[in-house]
C-alpha cells in the first residue's frame, strides 16, 4: 500500500495507548464536578434505607454531619440537602419551610459549623412541606404563583439566615429567582448564591426521588405539568434561564440530566454562565438496577454517563453517585 493509495491521517494512532488517550482527552471528570444530594429526617443517629434508591440513605442531622466530613475529605465541593419532613407538619402552603428550626435549616448550621469549607446549597422548594405534594400553594385545583413566591422569598432569607450557602429554588414559579435575589441584598446576604433550577422538565424521572422525600403518596392530580416544562421544549428552556440570569440567578441548572443534554448544551453555548445538571434519582435508580442484574458494568457505565454531562457542557454534576465516584477519581 502507498501513501496515494492511503490517506496520512491515521486517527486511531490517538487512541493506540493508554497515556495518548489521556494527553488527548477533550474532557475530563474530577472530583471538582460533583454535589451530592442528600435526604434529611427527623431523630438522632438515625438512618434508613431508600428501596427504589440503592445505596441512598436519609440521615438524621447528626449522621449527616459525619457523612459532610466524608464528602469533605474526598474533596467533594457542595452537598445539596433535602427534607424528608414528617407528615405531621405538612400543611397546604407548606410554611414548615419558613420555620428556622426546620430540618435543612438546622442540618445548614450543624454541618457548617463541622464543615465550613464545603458548600451547603438548600432546596425551598415546597413539596418537602406540602400535604399534597406540589411545589406551591395547592387551591381551587391551582397552584397560586405569586402566593408561592411569597413563601419562597421569607423561607430563602430564613436559609440564609441559618448558614445556607446557596439557594436553590427548584419549582419553576415565574419571578421567584428576582423576588429572592431582591430580599437577599436588601437584608444583606449579597454574597449568597442562587443556583435556578431554570430548565426542570415534568418528568417521569422523579419518582423515587419522591419516595425519598416521602411526598409520593401525597401528590394529588398525579403530575405537576402546569408549572415544570414540557419535555417536548428546547426554545422555552432558553427562555427560562435566559429570565431567572437577568433576574439575579449566579447559576442555572436542567433537570433531569441525560434524557435533555440537548438542552444542556444549548444553555451552555448560549449564555456561558455556570451550567449544572442533575442526573436525576431515575436515572440512577436505572443504572444501579442494570447493574445489579448484570446488564451493565455498572462502574463504568456511571462514570460514562457523568462523562456525557461534562461533554455537553456542564460545569458540575448532582449525582447520588458522588461518594462513590470521588472515592474512584481519588485513587
Amino acid at each position: 500500500m502507498t501513501f496515494s493509495d492511503f490517506p496520512a491521517t491515521r486517527l486511531r494512532r490517538t487512541r493506540m495507548t493508554e497515556w495518548c488517550r489521556r494527553m488527548v482527552a477533550e474532557n475530563t471528570l474530577t472530583v471538582d464536578d460533583l454535589i451530592w444530594p442528600v435526604f434529611v429526617i427527623e431523630g438522632e443517629n438515625k438512618v434508613e434505607k431508600v428501596d427504589s434508591l440503592p445505596g441512598v440513605e436519609r440521615m438524621s442531622v447528626d449522621r449527616l454531619v459525619t457523612a459532610a466530613k466524608e464528602a469533605q475529605a474526598l474533596g467533594i465541593p457542595a452537598i445539596h440537602a433535602f427534607s424528608s419532613t414528617d407528615q405531621r407538619l405538612k400543611t397546604n402552603d407548606g410554611r414548615e419551610v419558613c420555620n428556622p428550626n426546620n430540618l435543612i435549616c438546622t442540618a445548614a448550621r450543624e454541618v457548617k459549623a463541622a464543615c465550613p469549607n464545603l458548600g451547603f446549597i438548600c432546596d425551598v422548594a415546597l413539596d418537602q412541606y406540602t400535604d399534597h405534594g406540589h411545589d406551591g400553594v395547592f387551591r381551587d385545583d391551582e397552584i397560586h404563583n405569586d402566593e408561592t413566591v411569597d413563601i419562597l422569598v421569607e423561607a430563602s432569607l430564613i436559609h440564609a439566615r441559618s448558614g445556607c450557602d446557596v439557594i436553590a429554588p427548584s419549582e419553576m414559579m415565574d419571578g421567584r429567582i428576582g423576588a429572592i435575589r431582591d430580599a437577599l441584598e436588601g437584608e444583606g446576604h449579597q454574597n449568597t448564591l442562587i443556583l435556578s433550577y431554570a430548565a426542570k422538565y415534568a418528568s417521569k424521572f422523579y419518582g423515587p426521588f419522591r419516595d425519598a422525600l416521602g411526598s409520593q403518596g401525597n401528590l394529588t392530580n398525579k403530575d405537576k405539568k402546569s408549572y415544570q416544562m414540557d419535555p417536548a421544549n428546547t426554545d422555552e428552556a432558553l427562555r427560562e434561564v435566559g429570565m431567572d440570569l437577568a433576574e439575579g440567578a449566579d447559576m442555572v441548572m436542567v433537570k433531569p440530566g441525560m434524557p435533555y443534554l440537548d438542552v444542556l448544551h444549548r444553555v451552555k453555548e448560549t449564555y456561558r454562565v455556570p451550567t449544572y445538571a442533575y442526573q436525576v434519582s431515575g436515572e440512577y435508580a436505572m443504572i444501579k438496577a442494570a447493574g445489579a442484574n448484570g446488564w451493565l458494568e455498572e462502574e463504568a457505565v456511571m462514570l460514562e454517563s457523568l462523562l456525557a454531562f461534562k461533554r455537553a457542557g456542564a460545569d458540575g454534576i448532582l449525582t447520588y453517585f458522588a461518594l462513590e465516584v470521588a472515592k474512584i477519581l481519588n485513587d
